[in-house]
Order: structure tokens, then C-alpha cells, then sequence
């Protein structure tokens, strides 16, 4: 099988991201292709989802949980957020969601207290054209003292993995909507450097892998963290490959299958009531897209040096 043809075939969200980031095709084929996410597939289908107050609904669930995942697996998608229907569906978001009243009543896009739920908020925004600046000042002063943030601070003074990672594609996705501003990139690459320092899976005190889950490779993730998120991120952000993910990476690269493909070892599908199209313990075309952009940009930038096996999973 060939990799890059099978996922060029894969639902237009996955082919249009294959297409720019594994096959350097023409921009405006690139462009033609990502037009189809709105209307066919996964896309498409989230869109459908939507109720006519703006938000994404699942019996069982406060509507802020089927509706920020769902808009999290929008994102991932990467439509377009100038298709006509991103728009609409962007708007009736924008007059029909309101946080709870303890939160102040908010609109989702100025996020309420957690900094996993604000980071994704804040990615959300920014990527549908609502960056929310009140939001980005808000998480700058979460920042915890070691780099990184904790929903559970101030009780807690140390970082979570979980929330540093939702907090950094907010900022990223902040930077790239409402303009370069050092204050959010030093806070960012302090938050970066937080995951850096540890390997992006072990405890800075032990060396010990930090959780087991870090190991393995979901889709979508949620607010869950593993090293394939990690890594995509700062491939996204246009880092140069770092010796301190060499291990990282070479764990990626062990979970590489004799087809060439990357299974799916689990989902995080709180709140969602729309399919993936993917089967765990299956080739997955989501982390073989993720997985080969991310090698491509590793290698591009630097070669693994003969270092000790990496971890397994478990």
C-alpha cells in the first residue's frame, strides 16, 4: 500500500492536510481540496450537527461539553473558516452560547475559569476569527512558576501536561490570528520548554515515564495529552527540532506498522455524537497523517542519534 495515496483518498479533511504537508502540491490544488471539508465527510458532518441556538447537543451532557469538542474536531479538520457555512455556524455560536452565570455568562469565546477549557477556547476563537484578547491576558497570568499550567492551580503550584497543551495551541493559534506579540510567544515557548525539559513524556524528579497514556496515540485527543499531540504542535509552530525530543520522536517511529501506517490506540470522544470514521486498534489515517508530517519535519531539521530504545506503551 502506498501511504501517501491512501490518504490522499481518505476524507477530504485528512487528503487536503496530505496533500500540503506530505506531498508540497500546488497551493491552489491544496486549496480546491480543503474546500470539500465543509461540504463532504467529517466536516460536513459536524456542521450538520449543529442546533439552531448555535450549540452541539448530546443528551446527558451540559451543552458546553459536545459543543467546545465538537468545535475542537472542526478545528482539527481544518475547514475553511471562510466557507460560507463556517461562517453561519460561527455566528449562530457566537448569539446562542452563553457559559453558566457562574462563569459570568460569557460567550465562548471568552472562556470561563479551567485552563484546558480556556486554552481550547481560546484555539477556537482565534482559528474562526474571534480571538479574544481578554482570554489570552487570562491565561498569561495562569502561567505557573515551572512554564506551564494546571487547572487545579492555585491548590496546585505544579503543571499539568494536560493543560499545558491545550493552553499552547490556544496561544499558538492567538498569535497566528491576532498578530505577533512577544509577550504571548515568550509565554508560549516557557510553556514548550516546560514539556521540552521533560523528554515530553517522563517526570523531571524520576526520569520515569509521567503516565503510560503519554505513550500511546489517540484521535481526537480531547484534553487528554500524548507525545504525538506534542510534537504536532511544535512542528505547527515552526520550532526547530530539538535534541530533547529525539526520544519522542523514536517512540513515534517504533509505532510505525510493516504497511506504513499508525494504528489508533484509543479516543477521547466526550461529548461528541458524530464518528470519526476510525476504529481503534485499525490503521488510523489521522496519526499516520500526524505521524509522517511530524517525522518529515524532524528529519528535515536533524537525524537520531544511537540512543537507547525507546519506551513502549503499557
Amino acid at each position: 500500500m502506498d501511504v501517501i495515496d491512501w490518504l490522499l483518498a481518505s476524507d477530504p479533511a485528512i487528503s487536503w492536510q496530505a496533500m500540503r504537508d506530505l506531498t508540497d502540491a500546488d497551493p491552489a490544488k491544496v486549496a480546491a481540496e480543503r474546500a470539500y471539508v465543509a461540504h463532504e465527510g467529517l466536516g460536513a458532518r459536524l456542521l450538520a450537527r449543529q442546533d439552531p441556538d448555535g450549540t452541539w447537543q448530546r443528551s446527558g451532557d451540559p451543552a458546553w461539553i459536545p459543543t467546545l469538542f465538537s468545535l475542537r474536531l472542526l478545528r482539527a479538520t481544518g475547514v475553511d473558516p471562510a466557507a460560507p457555512e463556517v461562517e453561519a455556524a460561527i455566528v449562530r455560536l457566537a448569539d446562542g452560547f452563553r457559559w453558566d452565570a457562574e462563569f459570568g455568562s460569557k460567550p465562548l469565546f471568552d472562556g470561563e475559569v479551567e485552563p484546558c477549557i480556556n486554552g481550547g477556547a481560546l484555539a477556537i476563537g482565534s482559528y474562526f476569527g474571534r480571538p479574544s484578547a481578554s482570554l489570552a491576558q487570562l491565561l498569561l497570568g495562569d502561567q505557573l512558576d515551572d512554564g506551564g499550567w494546571n487547572c487545579d492551580a492555585p491548590r496546585s503550584k505544579r503543571s499539568s501536561y494536560h493543560s499545558t497543551i491545550c493552553v499552547l495551541e490556544g496561544l499558538l493559534a492567538y498569535e497566528r490570528s491576532a498578530g505577533p506579540s512577544p509577550e504571548i510567544a515568550a509565554a508560549r515557548r516557557r510553556g514548550e520548554d516546560y514539556l521540552l525539559e521533560r523528554s515530553l513524556f517522563r517526570r523531571r524528579s524520576t526520569g520515569e515515564v509521567a503516565h503510560p497514556e503519554f505513550l500511546t496515540l489517540w484521535f481526537p485527543p480531547g484534553y487528554h495529552y500524548d507525545v504525538l499531540r506534542a510534537l504536532d504542535h511544535l512542528r505547527d509552530a515552526g520550532a526547530a527540532p530539538d535534541p530533547r525530543v529525539d526520544e519522542a520522536v523514536r517512540l513515534v517511529e517504533c509505532r510505525r506498522q510493516p504497511d506504513g501506517t499508525w494504528l489508533l490506540d484509543g479516543e477521547r470522544l466526550r461529548g461528541l455524537d458524530v464518528a470519526t470514521g476510525e476504529t481503534v486498534g485499525a490503521p488510523s489515517p489521522w496519526n499516520t497523517l500526524r505521524a509522517l508530517r511530524v517525522l518529515r519535519w524532524y528529519h528535515a531539521g536533524r537525524q537520531l542519534p544511537a540512543t537507547r530504545p525507546a519506551p513502549r506503551p503499557g
